[in-house]
């Protein structure tokens, strides 16, 4: 296959030269190019070289994909990498691959090459759908996929997962009647609740504080140390009575919390679990807010407070400010409170953080293999107390 070049909506988009390498090296040296991309870790200018000159030269060759180093029409200078990183012509089909370097962001470099390459992909080599695939928790390319047209499918299990990251990766598709026009409206923009939450979930979990009485105390990521009082709460009556946590409860169970429940959903930005700290930064409880998957701007919380910890208004703290990150920061309309009838400890929670009591709902949950009545609750922005 022979290269091409493509001159589309401000961008160039040419096959790549031995004077890039320079370039290239220096934006694969950025922790998130290497954080979510395949690239060699340590990245030396060796590597640098061999893509330029003959990783990207024998995909051309061979027909297996087709690397365009990503430019500005004006300087010619180098902004990003973009191309089809896996081609199947037979079949019809293409992979789309990008990464822009860290002096271009913000610019809609990515997608502006995306489509641009889609647009090359189907006019002139005939194809019949576009993949993307990225690792969970990679918001900002799940972005930019979105930006350029691409309809998230699912999830699948990475073939080449980056060292050190998730196995599951995040899929989408592009049809040749999906692709817009240049210089058509872009969306999901900046301001839309799927650019805000990207910003969110693509960064680390935030630290949350709140003010019990005199006391501080923290919302943060659950931790490894916290295990032995997470098993010890888990095993305590109450809770057993109150919340579905799974009886037996190893140690293993918190593992897998952590690892499963806490990590997997903050990736896919569908929760926020913390873990809830006193002022020696010991556990005293767990607290989650979960976006509901029928409707974005709802979310539900649970939570649950360690024996020693309680009675102490840590837990109406933490859920005031949880609940006020959500809405600040999540963009919520509403939050959800459930418990099993008789739980006047969670609904007294629930009332001095500022939810209103709204009913019963007969049958409204399975707990512990029957159906049971639950209250309900529902907290508004503006009615935190």
């Amino acid at each position: 296959m022979e290269p091409v070049e493509i001159i589309e909506d401000g961008l160039l988009l040419r096959p790549w030269r031995a004077e890039d390498a320079d370039a290239v090296y220096r934006a694969c040296q950025d922790p998130d190019i290497q954080r979510w991309t395949t690239v060699p870790r340590p990245y030396l200018p060796e590597h640098a070289l061999g893509f330029v000159t003959g990783i990207s030269a024998t995909a051309w060759t061979e027909g297996t994909g087709a690397p365009f180093a990503v430019c500005d029409a004006d300087t010619g200078e180098l902004l990003a990498s973009c191309g089809l990183v896996a081609l199947d012509q037979r079949l019809g089909s293409g992979e789309v691959g990008y990464w822009t370097a860290p002096w271009a962001r913000g610019r809609g470099v990515a997608v502006r090459a995306t489509r641009a390459v889609a647009r090359w992909a189907f006019d002139a080599l005939k194809l019949r759908r576009l993949i993307w695939q990225a690792e969970i928790g990679n918001h900002a390319s799940r972005l930019v996929a979105l930006r350029a047209g691409f309809r998230m499918e699912g999830e699948l299990r990475l073939a080449q997962p980056a060292v050190g990251g998730r196995p599951e990766g995040w899929i989408g598709s592009l049809l040749p009647t999906e692709l817009a026009a240049p210089g058509e409206p872009v969306p999901y923009g900046p301001d839309t609740l799927q650019a805000r939450r990207a910003a969110v979930f693509g960064r680390p979990q935030p630290v949350l504080f709140a003010t019990a009485g005199d006391v501080e105390v923290r919302l943060r990521r659950m931790e490894e140390r916290d295990f032995d009082a997470v098993v010890a709460t888990c095993r305590d009556e109450e809770t057993r009575r109150w919340t579905s946590v799974p009886q037996p409860y190893p140690r293993e169970h918190a593992e897998g919390y952590l690892r499963d429940l806490v990590e997997a959903s903050w990736a896919r930005g569908t929760a926020a679990c913390y873990a809830i700290a006193d002022s020696d930064d010991r556990y005293a409880g767990s607290i989650d807010l979960r976006i509901a998957p029928a409707d974005p701007l709802v979310a539900d919380v649970g939570f649950m407070t360690a024996p020693h910890a309680r009675g102490r208004g840590y837990m109406p703290a933490a859920l005031s400010a949880l609940g006020a990150w959500g809405f600040t920061t999540l963009g919520l309309a509403r939050v959800e409170w459930r418990a099993n009838v008789g739980n006047t400890a969670s609904r007294r929670v629930a009332e001095k953080a500022g939810f209103v009591f709204e009913g019963t709902a007969r049958a409204g949950i399975q707990h512990r293999g029957e159906r049971v009545d639950v209250w309900v609750a529902g907290l508004l922005p503006g009615e935190l107390t």
